[in-house]
Order: C-alpha cells, then structure tokens, then sequence
C-alpha cells in the first residue's frame, strides 16, 4: 500500500544520508593525512619532519578526532534524526541500515562490538569510551541510554518474572540471605536475556521485566519464539542447584510504545501501553514453574507447544476474560 511505499521511501533516504556522511567523514580523513604528509614536502621540509608531522597527524586523530566523532558528533546526529523522527532508530534496525550504514564501525578494531551500531567496545572503543548499555551489555549506551526522549508505537514481547511468595519468604530472613537469593535471580534472568538479545527492561525488588523487539535483526519473526524459550530457560536454571526458586513467568506480544521516557537527564528506555500492563498480570496468575502465555503469544508459536494447557483467567483491570496457554517449564 502507499504506507508501505512510504515507509521503504523513508528507509532508503536514511540508508542513502547515513552512507553520505561516512562516505564524506572517510574522505575528509584521506584527504587530510595526505595533506599532513605532503604538505610539509611541499614547503621544503625534510623527510624525518614530514614523516613525524604525519605521524603527530595520525596521534591527534586517533587521540582527539576520534573521541569527537564517537563522543560527539555522532550523538548530535543521532540526536537531531531522532527528534524529527522517534522512529528513525527502530526502522533502521528493522531495514538493516543501523548496522550497514556504519561504514567505520565496521572497520574499527576491535571486537566485541555493539550488535546494533557495530561500534567496537574493545580497541578503539577503549579510547572512545563506548560504554556497553545497562539494558544489554551486548549493545552501547548511546543506542539506548543517550538517546533523546521519545519513543514509536511497535509490535514488542513483553516478558515479566517474578519470584512466587518471595514477600512472606523474606520475612524472619537476614538480609544477606535475601541479597543473595535477588543477586542470583537477577545474575541468571541478566545472563539469559542479554544472550537472546532482549532489553533488561526492569529489575526491580523480586521482579525482572525485558522487552523483545522484532525490529531488531537477530529477533525479527523469531520474538515470540525467543521469548518463551527465555522464559523456559530462566526457569530451567532458578530450578537447578541447591536452592531453587518459585519462578513463575508472563509473556505477551502486541503494540507498545518504546522509548526512552521521563524528563531531561533522568530517563529509562522502557514500554507503555496495555500489552504491557497485560504482561504483568499475566506473570502474577503464573505459579511457580509455569508460564502463562497470551494468546497473542501462542498463535506466533505455531505448533511448537502441544502440551500446553488453554484457560481463561479474570485479572485485574480486565473487563473481560484472557485467554492464555499455560506451559510447564522442563527441567
């Protein structure tokens, strides 16, 4: 449809700028070592002299130039293309031109590298300062944490754990032993969510919330797929060892509004709408070890999960009944 023309339209002019401006960004690099170098010659000077003005040139890129185009100039970009469009981040992971169009990136030493922009955390990235994200270590903070408010309604996973009866299992504890119990459930729901490229959304008293974007290239079709498989693993692992843990599991699919939210430098990349809020009550109708999976959900899974249990539950701030699948996570 015409929307559908525009939205490519849209796609390729951004794909077409962000090009130009590394294409451009490169040039002028080229253009100013050679300068660097020759122009010394061209005034008579020696060739150690030359050699060593190239080599101060090469320094000051490296030590300077860099930092300001990383630090600097590419959030301002970022920044101004964001604010005219909130959407411009999430359809260019969707066509594949954040990570395309960084021409730099690409080639900059050295990996680990952001997964959605490329820009290396090791090698260059240590002189730049790039600084791995709270939401994802396996994504920068300027992807999310630096970026201005503002947000796109979108199609999300929504995923909530929480820790069943935790309040009145905490009470007559001490406090370290309460630490440690949060630490591992946090450390393991992290380590499984960062894996699978979701968005920590949350962690929060004895709860963890994440977000799975099918904009992003590694999730696409496959959100809700990855999303229950998360939620079965996270699962799986509280339920080992010595100690487990009551887990029980909430997951929806539908349009939120993602974004970063709330007022000048105090802000969080999160999700509002219902699909959240159905998420949540979702997770609180889940007994340990089982996930409750909306319908939304489930059609995205195909025939995957056979097994699974259909009901209809009342929860809270619903007129109507949910129809949810309920599955057992395997041990």
């Amino acid at each position: 449809g015409e929307s559908g023309h525009a939205l490519f339209g849209f796609m390729q002019r951004t794909k077409a700028s962000g090009e130009i401006l590394d294409i451009v960004v490169g040039l002028l690099l080229v253009v100013t070592a050679i300068a660097a170098f020759f122009i010394p010659l061209a005034l008579g000077v020696s060739w150690p002299i030359a050699v060593a003005a190239f080599v101060a040139f090469l320094a000051l890129v490296v030590l300077v130039g860099v930092p300001l185009l990383y630090n600097r100039l590419g959030p301002w970009y970022d920044g101004r293309r964001r604010e005219r469009d909130d959407s411009y981040f999430f359809n260019g992971c969707w066509s594949g031109k954040t990570a395309r169009h960084r021409w730099m990136n690409r080639r900059l030493p050295n990996d680990p590298r952001c997964r959605l922009c490329l820009v290396p955390f090791g090698g260059v990235g240590r002189i730049t300062r790039v600084q791995p994200s709270r939401k994802n270590p396996n994504f920068c903070m300027a992807c999310f944490e630096t970026a201005p408010l503002g947000g796109s309604d979108m199609e999300v996973g929504v995923l909530f754990a929480d820790i069943r009866g935790f309040t009145s299992w905490c009470e007559g504890r001490a406090p370290e032993e309460v630490e440690r119990v949060l630490n591992r459930f946090y450390a393991v729901s992290a380590s499984v969510l960062a894996e699978r490229d979701a968005i920590i959304d949350k962690m929060v008293g004895d709860e963890v919330m994440a977000l799975f974007l099918p904009a992003f290239p590694s999730l696409r079709e496959k959100a809700c797929d990855v999303m229950v498989q998360s939620a079965g693993e996270i699962l799986r692992r509280l339920g080992a060892g010595e100690q487990m843990l009551p887990v029980g599991v909430g997951v929806n699919f539908g349009v939120a509004r993602v974004g970063n939210v709330g007022d000048g430098s105090v802000k969080d990349f999160t999700a509002v709408g219902d699909v959240v809020n159905t998420a949540a009550r979702l997770q609180g109708c889940a007994q340990p070890g089982q996930i409750v999976v909306s319908d939304a959900v489930y059609e995205r899974l195909g025939d995957q999960y056979p097994g699974a249990t259909p009901l209809s539950i009342t929860v809270k701030g619903k007129a109507d009944s949910v129809p949810v699948h309920v599955l057992a996570a395997h041990p």
